[in-house]
């Protein structure tokens, strides 16, 4: 069972070309997956987060809310897109679990 995700390291003010686009695709699966949880399925989200500290984003949920199927439907995809990046871009994003 998946229970969230954390990020950090990714938003470089001074990242080069190529860099710069990983954290902008990584940004938006994760504030995407976050609103999604929030907006659509109108869950309480626990996060924790730093923009002035190198973009660090936790997210996790309630117990009870990550025994629901679309939960863990919305984090799979996340998972499924972060690792996709990491894939095609290992010089620049590294997962760690």
């Amino acid at each position: 069972m998946l229970a969230g995700y954390e990020l950090s390291g990714h938003a470089d003010p001074n990242a080069v070309e190529g860099q710069d686009i990983i954290c902008a695709a990584t940004s938006v699966l994760a504030i995407n997956t976050l609103n999604s949880l929030e907006q659509l399925l109108k869950l309480m989200v626990i996060t924790e987060g730093e923009e002035e500290n190198d973009g660090y984003l936790y997210v996790t949920l309630e117990i009870k809310d990550l025994q629901r199927p679309e939960v863990q439907l919305l984090l799979a995809s996340f998972e499924l897109g972060i690792k996709e990046i990491a894939k095609n871009y290992p010089d620049y994003l590294k997962i760690v679990k």
